[in-house]
């Protein structure tokens, strides 16, 4: 996610007080939301976005946001996101603290945003991958001047069928397009406004601090940061289909059938393309819980969600568009953290199944497998 306001600036000497991972900052810029190149306009003859609340000046979260700088990743500001998540892979970063592998909720958290990114940030090798496809043109539906950075693809295109081709009639997402692949983030935090009219945020760091200020926040440790605060995050290939329809993607990633069963989690930072493997995030570390598998989800499921995010207390045009993603973060950026979950249909019902003496073959993002004790 990127924010609305100019991108941070790098900053090399900035690894002190407001650095994350030691000092734990963690709005999560989980997949560059907001980007600042991207303005995007809604069409001319598109109704104007209205609130459903009468006074907007009442949102207790607006301008929550703890600001801290991007830095020179020389300076090792702690771990990035997005990773690898390819079963058995290892990040090469080692870190003292670990993701929280409960279901959220579990730890007091609600989901304060709902954004994606055109393509991946993740990386899932066989699933979403450097050998996925897609419609021909990248950003077809986006002017030039309004085009972001694509991310990895989903296997699941096949131009001979007409759900992955035939187009739709968008009324509320903006530059979508069927048969592309988005991932799709919803940051959660234990000091959002959960349960009221300000839950939902644009930018999401306003959800995530809302409850939160910095002299609060500076108490806090690297653990305590990555057990309030995480992102679920689910990869899609869109389809003109209604099979594919899902009815409620506001309130986090779909738990159903092989829908959010093999799900991948550490510690990493937020997102977006103003960070790379040379600037990187300070917001950091934060939970991921990653579904390693691509789903279909058919284009209204997409639509009926930007219809639900302009009914919220907070204006979130700027988050019913992809933003861009940021390149897959390098293996030293990734914290050796990783651990699993298989959901059972219901995250109540989640079991953990032992790996401890297993041969894994995991991809490392540019084509090569690599064997590993996992």
């Amino acid at each position: 996610m990127c924010l609305k306001s100019s991108p941070p600036e790098v900053t090399k000497d900035n690894a002190s007080s407001k650095t994350l991972i030691l000092g734990g900052v963690f709005a999560f810029c989980t997949a560059g939301l907001l980007i600042p190149t991207v303005i995007l306009s809604i069409n001319a003859n598109r109704p104007p976005v209205i609130s459903i609340f009468a006074n907007q000046d009442e949102n207790q979260c607006a301008g929550s946001q703890i600001m801290v700088n991007n830095v020179d990743c020389v300076h090792t500001p702690g771990p990035q996101a997005g990773a690898n998540v390819t079963k058995g892979y290892k990040g090469g970063m080692e870190v003292d603290y670990v993701p929280n592998t409960k279901p959220y909720f579990q730890s007091s958290m609600c989901p304060v945003n709902v954004h994606w990114h055109l393509g991946t940030e993740h990386y899932s090798a066989g699933e979403y991958d450097e050998f996925g496809t897609g419609p021909n043109s990248v950003n077809n539906n986006l002017p030039q001047n309004q085009q972001v950075r694509p991310g990895y693809r989903c296997r699941h295109f096949d131009k001979s069928q007409p759900m992955f081709t035939n187009e739709y009639r968008w009324e509320f997402c903006v530059g979508m397009q069927v048969g592309e692949t988005y991932e799709v983030h919803w940051p959660h935090s234990a000091a959002g406004a959960c349960g009221t009219p300000d839950q939902y945020q644009t930018p999401f760091y306003d959800g995530v601090f809302c409850n939160l200020d910095e002299e609060k926040f500076s108490t806090l440790s690297a653990q305590d940061v990555a057990d309030a605060v995480g992102v679920q995050a689910q990869v899609f290939t869109v389809v003109n289909d209604e099979r594919y329809f899902y009815p409620d993607l506001m309130r986090g990633f779909i738990k159903d059938g092989e829908y959010g069963k093999d799900i991948a989690m550490y510690t990493g930072s937020t997102t977006g393309t103003t960070r790379s493997n040379e600037v990187c995030s300070s917001y950091a570390p934060i939970t991921w819980q990653v579904d390693r598998k691509c789903h279909l989800i058919s284009a209204s499921s997409f639509d009926r969600l930007c219809e639900t995010m302009r009914l919220q207390r907070d204006n979130m045009t700027l988050d019913m568009h992809a933003h861009g993603s940021r390149e897959l973060v390098k293996d030293s950026l990734v914290a050796n953290n990783q651990a699993n979950r298989r959901l059972g249909g219901h995250d109540h019902h989640h079991h953990h199944h032992g790996h401890d003496h297993a041969d894994h073959l995991w991809a490392d993002g540019h084509g090569h497998l690599h064997e590993e004790w996992f």
